[in-house]
């Protein structure tokens, strides 16, 4: 019997998360093919990559080029199987992960297209105190623990596929031409929402989009991460991202409208760091202004790139990377 899904692992320059990421599948009870996906990493690195993955039994792709959405293009135009399923290399499958994979797929109705599951966290050092609560998930974090249906009602509103773990129907992504590569991470850009981007794209087509508590990993929180300036700067990322992943499903409409909101959220609260900027609050305010700064600025290189080809709104697929900050 055939797989039901290759695993892909996309790399950039961190062997030593990838062999505890390949340890954590050879682990598993049932086999999967597992794809590494070299996205450009330097020759030392790509070196001790090739050699995991050869110890691991994986295949392996080597891109000259980074950027995550190149890399996972690249492995969904390589697989055979009908489901491409993908880990970040920083995250560990937990055991049953394989088996709750195939089964997921073998009971998931034929309009599934996508499924993620639970993202525990390992943390390599104490979160902040400081770290408003809502804001865990911008480390990649997903602990709901009950399956659903997105759009339906049973799932809260953050609870989707995230990259880290998460598995689509190949030939529906196929369909959508991938991952949109004006999005997505490329070396230490936090620009992202290549995810969402296709999740929303799969639901308009009719397919639906599933939740499986069972299929957990635990990802690797990087202390590096816990900082009061990369989540500053990931929350400003994330409001560029927003706003390019709308533009590129050609919402102008929709953009101009929270762009207008952003800008009042900025005029009304920044006065308010005079007096609160410190704390769980302190840091849940300023959070809210870099969205609101990051969305304004990918909301203004929108609106320069529509003016260039002399359109109100775009055609459906486009959009423009506005110039890094």
């Amino acid at each position: 019997m055939s797989a039901p899904a290759t695993v892909v692992v996309c790399t950039h320059d961190r062997p030593d998360y990838l062999r505890t990421c390949l340890d954590s599948l050879g682990a598993q009870s049932a086999a999967l093919p597992v794809l590494v996906v070299d996205s450009a990493s330097p020759p030392e690195a790509a070196t001790r990559i090739a050699a995991l993955a050869r110890a691991a039994g994986a295949r392996l792709l080597r891109l000259d080029r980074p950027g995550l959405s190149r890399a996972r293009n690249a492995a969904l135009a390589a697989v055979e199987t009908g489901w491409i399923a993908f880990l970040d290399d920083d995250a560990r499958a937990e055991p049953g992960w394989a088996v709750a994979l195939a089964e997921a797929i073998a009971t998931l109705p034929d309009s599934a297209a996508g499924l993620g599951g639970r993202i525990l966290p390992l943390w390599e050092a104490p979160c902040p105190d400081w770290w408003p609560p809502e804001l865990v998930p911008a480390l990649t974090v997903l602990e709901w623990d009950r399956p659903g249906r997105l759009g339906d009602g049973e799932l809260p509103a953050h609870v989707e596929p995230y990259g880290a773990n998460m598995a689509f129907r190949t030939a529906s992504l196929r369909d959508l031409g991938g991952f949109p590569e004006s999005l997505g991470r490329v070396g230490t850009r936090l620009l992202s929402a290549e995810e969402a981007w296709v999740i929303r794209r799969l639901l308009r087509n009719g397919h639906s989009v599933h939740y499986h508590p069972a299929l957990a990993v635990r990802h690797s929180i990087q202390a590096v991460r816990l900082s009061r300036d990369w989540l500053l700067a990931r929350q400003y990322w994330s409001g560029l991202s927003e706003a390019v992943m709308a533009g590129s499903l050609g919402e102008a409409a929709a953009v101009r409208r929270k762009a207008f909101r952003m800008a009042a959220l900025l005029a009304l609260r920044t006065p308010l760091l005079a007096v609160r900027r410190n704390g769980v609050e302190g840091m849940r305010l300023r959070c809210s202004l870099r969205f609101a700064m990051g969305y304004l600025r990918g909301a203004a290189g929108l609106a320069w790139s529509w003016y260039e080809v002399g359109r109100g709104c775009p055609p459906a697929g486009s959009g423009a990377l506005p110039a890094r900050p």
